[in-house]
């Protein structure tokens, strides 16, 4: 018996070794399974199963903002909400596609949403080009036609007979579109222009293009709600203007042109980036834009998200500090706007304005109106807004301030006279008698003003007095003697007629020369041209910019600075310093200081007892100033105002512009309001700390 219970758990103590065998020959299995999946391929099986399971996006890297000279936030962003129309996603059915396009572009129209459409022919019939002035659109569109082959040449709208005319280019797209019959014109003309996006951007191998930009959350639940097919949406930081001022110095941001992506897309941009299109926003692209991140999104079966993360994080563009005072700005507006608004009242005269402000010593730029203006909160180039801007005759959009030229008018003077004091032609204390008329030359006898008004003369008068009552016989005679050469060498290096550095487009002016005159038909230079240009006239034109660095540069001891806008940049979350502006002098004049004083004499003596001694009574500060006329050829001549302050320790140089404003003088009180703005206890115009920013 007992021996038949041992061979039992003989046989079971067998069988329970072979089966823990089995398992330790499965367990070492396993084991090897493991370490080769995990150690040996645990990478590449890493990376196939994550290829499996999730999607990379790019993640848009906030834009950088913008602030005045103490913090105050200018320009930032949030968050908006975009909807992209994509063609793939109908697999060449042209008619599916032009049924979803009519269905997306019904629903804008009820909700009134602006979409991108730069088709620049008009929405209904009888149509006709809209070109804005823009050469992109006329090189988008003759890029368009010659893949078409409708044309071997570019476009030419300004023939007298167009290489096709606009009736004819919508039919040719309508029946290339396959636009159906029953669409009406207008509804067919809806349809064509985002056909004519999605065409443009399949000449440059995309297919996607942004419908419509910073859309309501309504209609996101419209969309979603209506199964829009070929229709996604989107997120991106939409630009907030936190101030209705200086539009022409912030500028504004756009989509990248066709024109401009091929050398864009080689600095990493995409076509529907936005960039910089205008002011500050295109002048420190390079701060203001970020990098984008790239976000890795995983998956479930059922499509869900469940989980993200970033393989690169965005980084925000930087912070730009301008050297603008908003308020000061603000204020430099109102008075502008003002001054236009009561002339205009009075004589029924449209008119444009401009007015610089720059910080004497430094060429920083305080502050630049032009007018009329416009608001970038409701600027949108796809918009009404956007055209009815471009119709006006008087273009609010172009800034006067440094893209407009004027005759400097009697304001120039002082060019003339630091000439011949520091060329040694005159000296500060030189008394010329001043007659009627000027008859040195034969052929050309010019009047002086008082003699054409007055049938008098100023007497005998040294370069204080002549500034002061503005004597055109003293300048005839002192400009005479001192040549135009000399005359054009000294303007130049106040800056007239030169680039003054500031980081926006300008115009460069020009001053009157013998070399300028070779340039001209049917313009011949005479010695009378340097009787003209040596009291501001004949062909000489400069900015109100180049006007206020001139004056900022003669009361400064002749050390000229460019005029800039940037201050300072930092990093976004204001941790680091990236750049400061610290540029040296332009250029340096060595002005003696008789020169200087005598100068400041006569601008001093016009505001304390001259002819606009009224309109700085109440001036908080001691000024000194200059006034112009600008003949224009017409019978209202522009007006032109250059002022300085403090008289003992300039600070700041005005200029100021007011076309067909007449006198200059009258300009006088505007300019006083100007000084008193900057200058005045209530203003708050100090620096309140470059790591702080304002609301």
């Amino acid at each position: 018996m007992q021996d038949a219970v041992n061979h039992e758990q003989k046989i079971f103590a067998r069988r329970l070794a072979v089966l823990g065998a089995f398992f330790g020959v499965c367990l070492l299995a396993f084991t090897a399974l493991l370490y080769n999946a995990q150690i040996i391929h645990g990478d590449e099986y890493l990376t196939q199963s994550v290829h499996k399971i999730t999607s990379t996006e790019t993640v848009e890297a906030s834009r950088g903002i913008l602030t005045d000279r103490n913090g105050r936030i200018l320009v930032s962003n949030r968050l908006g909400y975009t909807l992209t129309f994509d063609s793939s996603a109908f697999s060449g059915d042209t008619q599916a596609m032009n049924a979803a396009i009519f269905r997306l572009v019904e629903l804008c129209r009820r909700e009134d949403v602006a979409w991108t459409d730069t088709l620049p022919l008009s929405k209904t019939a009888p149509f006709f080009y809209t070109f804005s002035g823009e050469a992109s659109q006329v090189s988008r569109l003759s890029r368009f036609i010659v893949a078409q082959k409708w044309s071997d040449e570019p476009l030419n709208i300004d023939a007298p007979s167009p290489d096709l005319f606009p009736s004819e280019l919508f039919s040719m797209m309508r029946e290339l579109f396959e636009i159906d019959p029953s669409y009406s014109d207008t509804d067919a003309r809806a349809i064509m222009g985002v056909r004519y996006e999605l065409a443009i951007r399949k000449l440059i191998n995309t297919t996607a293009y942004i419908f419509a930009e910073d859309v309501s959350t309504r209609i996101l639940s419209l969309i979603t709600d209506g199964d829009y097919t070929g229709v996604e949406i989107g997120s991106s930081s939409v630009r907030e203007y936190q101030t209705p001022y200086a539009a022409h110095i912030l500028g504004y941001i756009g989509r990248i042109s066709d024109v401009d992506y091929p050398t864009l897309r080689e600095q990493g941009y995409a076509l529907d980036d936005l960039v910089g299109r205008g002011g500050a926003e295109a002048a420190f692209e390079q701060y203001l834009r970020g990098k984008d991140g790239t976000r890795i999104i995983s998956t479930n079966s059922e499509g869900r998200v469940t989980s993200e993360l970033y393989s690169i994080e965005p980084d925000p563009g930087s912070t730009v500090a301008l050297t603008i005072d908003i308020d000061f700005q603000a204020a430099v507006e109102d008075i502008l706007r003002e001054t236009v608004q009561t002339m205009t009242a009075a004589d029924d005269v449209s008119r444009g304005a401009a007015a610089a402000v720059v910080e004497v010593g430094t060429g920083e730029v305080l502050a630049l109106a032009s007018y009329p203006t416009y608001d970038l909160a409701t600027f949108r180039q796809t918009n009404e807004n956007y055209n009815a801007l471009l119709n006006d005759p008087l273009d609010p959009m172009w800034n006067r301030a440094t893209q407009a030229v004027y005759a400097p008018g009697s304001t120039f003077k002082m060019v003339t006279a630091v000439s011949a004091i520091e060329s040694g032609i005159i000296s500060p204390k030189t008394k010329i008698r001043t007659l009627g008329q000027y008859k040195f030359y034969r052929d050309y006898q010019p009047r002086c003003w008082i003699f054409t008004d007055y049938g008098g003369t100023h007497g005998t008068i040294d370069v204080s007095e002549a500034i002061k009552v503005s004597c055109n016989y003293f300048f005839y005679e002192v400009g005479r003697l001192t040549g135009i050469s000399t005359i054009a060498q000294y303007a130049a290096a106040f800056g007239l007629g030169e680039p003054t550095g500031i980081e926006i487009p300008e115009r460069l002016g020009v001053m009157t020369t013998p070399a300028y005159f070779d340039t001209l038909e049917n313009e011949y230079w005479t010695d009378g041209q340097t009787l003209s240009a040596s009291i501001g006239q004949s062909k000489s034109s400069f900015t109100p910019l180049q006007l206020a660095n001139y004056v900022a540069t003669l009361v400064g001891g002749g050390t000229r600075y460019n005029a800039h806008l940037l201050k300072n940049v930092r990093a976004y979350d204001n941790s680091s310093l990236i750049y400061t502006y610290d540029e040296p002098p332009a250029q340096s004049l060595y002005l003696s200081d008789e020169t200087v004083a005598a100068i400041k004499k006569g601008m001093g003596d016009l505001v304390t007892s001259g002819s606009i001694a009224a309109s700085f009574r109440d001036c908080i500060v001691t000024a000194g100033a200059k006034t112009g006329t600008a003949q224009t050829g017409t019978d209202k001549a522009d007006g032109i105002f250059v002022c300085f302050a403090p008289f003992d320790d300039p600070q700041i140089a005005v200029a100021l512009v007011i076309e067909k404003g007449e006198a200059g003088g009258a300009l006088a009180s505007s300019g006083a309001a100007i000084l008193n703005a900057y200058f005045s206890a209530d203003g708050n115009f100090t620096v309140t700390g470059e790591d702080t920013l304002l609301p």
